[in-house]
């Protein structure tokens, strides 16, 4: 099980009684489950699941129609929600709609912190998708030249826990810049239109600011939260067989996506409105679809380094929330279960899917 390593200190304890819990979690909704059967639970009519340009795996299963084939003999409508940042999936999440959504390790956590009734029930890929970025020829040349300087980020997403950690090992603080609060896309166009000195930036948009001469100031990979994929506690507790399909059909797409990266990379370019070349490079130099899908040792540790944040910013009243809500967060049984589905899709099956776009 998850998080048990023995010769880690404060965070294995803390990592043990996590996993203790998310099986206790596991437990209650199996026993649940077996209580109610069939007939206790209301039929699933819809499923309501995000897609987003950040989780690449999304887009090849919108894209092909898979959902859809495995969900039709068990009468399960699917439809898609756009999700533009963590902060809008969770946002969908909390407001129940959407089953399923798509964030930052750090979203997740923050989320359940603040009371959402919501689970990580797997890791979609380990990204390096965060980065510091200043516009071309910029007098800034390092983290500690931010000092009172105007910075572009989303809030409660990895890109502004990123900044905010860049900060702090720089010796400085949100309060020592100006955030602008600023969804990703509008964050780019701050930047490059000058409305801001430096932006905290989110692939795929980032590689493509770079791409046309935005330069990273400061990368870190051990600073970024994991892609992961998360549903609120009514679903996995009144519907745990569709949760196994969906994790199921992802992990069909992470084998495809493993095998075909430049058809990956394709799907991306084409929902990112990317250049290929561009959507080539975030898939292959800065995506990791191999990393194991069940939330464990590695996540929670991650996930543990923005915690704090969260109490300093305001966001959440207490450490202890952030920690109890840390060790409830994980449902691992669906991953530790998944079996790749081997569905055979549809061609142009985006093209017929129930797509709804989500506010920006």
């Amino acid at each position: 099980m998850p998080r048990t390593t023995a010769s880690q200190s404060a965070r294995a304890h803390r990592s043990s009684r996590s996993a203790a819990k998310a099986v206790s979690v596991a437990a209650a909704v199996a026993l649940l489950a077996t209580a109610c059967g069939d007939d206790g639970d209301e039929q699933l009519e819809t499923l309501n699941i995000d897609f987003a340009t950040y989780n690449p795996l999304s887009l090849i299963i919108l894209e092909n129609g898979w959902l859809e084939e495995e969900l039709e003999e068990l009468d399960v409508d699917v439809k898609w929600v756009q999700s533009q940042g963590s902060n809008r999936a969770n946002e969908n999440l909390r407001a129940g709609n959407i089953h399923v959504g798509s964030t930052a390790g750090s979203a997740a956590l923050l989320n359940r912190a603040v009371g959402a009734d919501t689970h990580t029930i797997m890791i979609e890929n380990q990204p390096e998708w965060s980065a510091l970025v200043t516009q071309e020829g910029s007098d800034i040349e390092s983290v500690e030249d931010l000092e009172g300087r105007s910075i572009a980020a989303t809030l409660a997403t990895d890109p502004y826990f990123f900044m905010a950690r860049a900060l702090q090992e720089a010796g400085l603080s949100v309060d020592d810049v100006e955030v602008q609060a600023l969804q990703h896309a509008d964050g780019r166009q701050a930047l490059e239109n000058g409305d801001v000195d430096a932006w905290a930036g989110l692939d795929p948009i980032m590689a493509g600011a770079e791409a046309e001469g935005a330069e990273l100031l400061y990368r870190n990979v051990e600073f970024n939260t994991y892609s992961v994929v998360n549903a609120t506690g009514d679903f996995v507790e009144n519907h745990p067989d569709i949760a196994q399909i969906v994790v199921n059909v992802y992990e069909q797409a992470r084998e495809w996506a493993t095998e075909n990266p430049e058809g990956t990379a394709e799907i991306l370019a084409e929902y990112a409105g990317i250049e290929p070349e561009i959507a080539e490079a975030v898939i292959t130099e800065r995506t990791n679809f191999e990393v194991d899908p069940v939330p464990g040792d590695d996540v929670y540790a991650a996930m543990e380094a923005a915690g704090p944040f969260f109490v300093e910013n305001g966001d959440v009243d207490s450490q202890d929330a952030v920690d109890e809500a840390l060790d409830s967060l994980f449902y691992t049984e669906f991953a530790e279960n998944r079996e790749a589905t081997d569905a055979e899709g549809t061609e142009n099956a985006a093209e017929g899917a129930d797509i709804e776009e989500a506010e920006e």
